[in-house]
C-alpha cells in the first residue's frame, strides 16, 4: 500500500520497522534527526504531559484511546506518532492521508481483526493529514474505532469540528497542541547546535542570528531547524566557525508565511482583520491586510468583508465608508492585483478611523426577530397598492396623505402594522454623523405618530444579546 509504514512488536523489546517509520539515516534532515525520542524531550506541551494525561497514557500505552492530535505545524505532532511507534506491545501502522484510499484502510483494519482474534498484539493506525480524507474514507473508520479493532491516532493542522466528521470525533480524545513559545523554540535550536545527533558543535550561532531563527520560525521549531541547517551549511562552506545574522538571513532568503487559505488560520486571520478594523486600530489591520495579500487571498473575498464591515460596524456614524467600500470592491474588479492592493489600503484605512456604529445590525436584527416571534398584522388599508382596477372598491389607498403636500415634508399616518405602532427597531449612537440622525429621529416619530414625546421601551427582547454573539 502506498504511504504505509508498519512496526511489530519484537520479543527482544525493539521493534522492527517493515517501512522506516522511526528509522533515522546520517544525512537525513536536522529537523528529523533532532526528534525527540521521549516524551520528556518533547518541548512546549507542558499542559499535555501532567501525570496522567491522556498523552502520556497514549505514549505508555496505558489505555486503549483513540486521540486526534490539532496544531499547527512543528508543533510535535507527528514526533508523538513516532513515541507511539517505538513502544513494544503495539502493531504500529501509519498512513499518509494524501496517498491512502478507504482501500488502505479497509485492508489495515482487516488484518488488525485478524491479530486481535489470534490474541496478537493491539494495533494503533496513525493517519496524518486526517483533515485531508473524505467523508466517505473517515466513515470506513468509524466501526474499527468504535470497537477497538484499531486505536486510532490521527494528525491535522486544520480544525477538526470543520474537517472531521463529528461520529469520529465523538469517538477520540481531542489534544490541541499549541504553537511553541519563542523560548521553546529557542532552547531547541541551541540543542541542535551541540547535540551529537545535530551539528555536533561544528558551529557557534551569534545572538541576533539566533533570534532571526527563532522569529523566523512563528512557533514551528521544524522551520527553525531547517534553516538553521542551511545557515550552518553555509557558514562551513566559506570556512567560518559561527553563524553569524548576515549569514542565517541570506541562507533563508524569504519567510514562507503560514496561512492556508483554506484552512483554520484563514479564518483566525480574517477574524483578527475584521475586529482589529472594529476596534479602530489601523495598523493592525493593515497588518492583517498586508498578511492576506502576501499569502495570496483572494481580492474579491477581502473587499466583500470590507463592504459587509462598512454597514455592520460603522453605518450610519459614517454613510460614506459604504461609498469607499463599495467602490474598493468595483475596483477589484476593474483594476485586479496588484495595484488595487492600494485601493483596498484605503478602503480599510477609512473604515478603521471612521466613528463606528453597529446600529444599523441591530436595528435589522430587531426587526427580523419580530417577524420570525409572529409579530406583524396586515398592511394598513391606506397604505395598499390602488394602482389595479377595483381597489377602491376594497378600500385600498383610501386616506393616504401624501408627504410632499406637507411643508415640513413628512406627516402624522401610521405606517407599521396593528401592534408594531411603537416599534423602535433603530437607535442611533451619538458617534460621527450619526448625532445628527440621532437628534432629528425623535422629532420625526413624534410627528409620524402624532405624539409629544418619542416612544420608549426596547426595540425587541434579547436582541442585544443575539448582536453580542454574533461578534464573539
Amino acid at each position: 500500500m502506498d504511504g504505509l509504514f508498519e512496526v511489530q512488536p519484537t520479543g527482544g523489546g525493539d521493534p522492527a520497522y517493515t517501512g522506516g517509520f522511526d528509522d533515522v539515516a546520517g544525512d537525513a534532515p536536522l529537523a528529523v534527526r533532532m526528534r525527540p525520542r521521549t516524551l520528556d524531550e518533547l518541548v512546549g506541551q507542558e499542559k499535555l504531559l501532567v501525570p496522567g494525561a491522556p498523552l502520556r497514557q497514549l505514549v505508555g500505552g496505558d489505555a486503549p484511546m483513540s486521540v486526534i492530535l490539532y496544531g499547527p505545524p512543528g508543533s510535535g505532532k507527528t514526533t508523538v506518532a513516532h513515541l507511539v511507534a517505538g513502544a513494544t506491545d503495539r502493531r504500529f501502522v501509519a498512513l499518509s492521508a494524501l496517498t491512502s484510499g478507504v482501500k488502505d484502510v479497509r485492508s489495515v483494519i482487516d488484518v488488525a481483526r485478524k491479530e486481535r482474534r489470534r490474541g496478537g498484539p493491539p494495533t494503533v493506525l496513525f493517519i496524518d493529514e486526517v483533515h485531508r480524507f473524505s467523508k466517505t474514507q473517515q466513515d470506513s473508520l468509524l466501526a474499527a474505532v468504535e470497537d477497538r479493532t484499531v486505536t486510532l491516532l490521527a494528525a491535522t493542522t486544520e480544525n477538526p469540528f470543520f474537517s472531521v466528521i463529528k461520529p469520529l470525533l465523538s469517538r477520540c480524545v481531542l489534544l490541541k497542541l499549541e504553537p511553541l513559545t519563542d523560548d521553546a523554540v529557542r532552547s531547541l535550536v541551541r540543542r541542535a547546535v551541540t547535540d551529537p545527533r545535530g551539528l555536533d558543535g561544528q558551529v557557534t550561532l551569534a545572538a541576533d542570528a539566533e533570534a532571526h531563527l527563532v522569529q523566523l520560525a512563528f512557533g514551528d521549531v521544524r522551520k527553525a531547524l531547517t534553516a538553521l541547517e542551511a545557515a550552518a551549511g553555509a557558514a562551513v562552506a566559506q570556512g567560518a566557525a559561527e553563524v553569524d545574522l548576515a549569514t542565517a538571513e541570506q541562507a533563508v532568503d524569504v519567510a514562507a508565511l503560514r496561512y492556508d487559505r483554506d484552512g483554520d488560520e484563514h479564518y483566525d486571520v480574517v477574524s483578527a482583520f475584521i475586529k482589529s478594523i472594529r476596534g479602530s486600530d489601523v495598523d493592525a489591520a493593515l497588518h492583517y491586510l498586508a498578511r492576506m495579500l502576501v499569502a495570496g487571498e483572494d481580492a474579491r473575498f477581502i473587499a466583500r468583508r470590507l463592504v459587509v464591515h462598512a454597514s455592520e460596524d460603522v453605518g450610519m456614524a459614517d454613510p460614506t465608508a459604504l461609498q469607499t467600500a463599495t467602490a474598493a470592491a468595483h475596483a477589484v474588479e476593474y483594476v485586479g492585483l496588484p495595484e488595487v492592493q492600494i485601493v483596498l489600503a484605503q478602503a480599510v484605512i477609512h473604515l478603521a478611523l471612521a466613528p463606528k456604529s453597529n446600529a444599523v445590525v441591530v436595528a435589522i436584527g430587531a426587526a427580523m426577530a419580530d417577524v420570525r416571534a409572529g409579530h406583524g398584522g396586515a398592511v394598513p388599508a391606506h397604505l395598499r397598492d390602488s394602482h389595479y382596477k377595483g381597489a377602491s372598491d376594497f378600500g385600498h389607498g383610501k386616506g393616504y396623505k401624501y408627504p410632499h403636500d406637507d411643508a415640513r415634508g413628512v406627516v402624522p399616518q401610521r405606517y407599521a402594522p396593528e401592534g408594531l405602532d411603537d416599534r423602535e427597531y433603530y437607535r442611533p449612537t451619538g458617534h460621527g454623523a450619526e448625532r445628527a440622525v440621532a437628534e432629528r429621529l425623535p422629532k420625526l416619530r413624534r410627528i409620524v405618530r402624532g405624539t409629544t414625546e418619542p416612544a420608549a421601551g426596547p426595540a425587541t427582547d434579547g436582541v442585544t444579546s443575539m448582536v453580542e454573539e454574533r461578534h464573539r
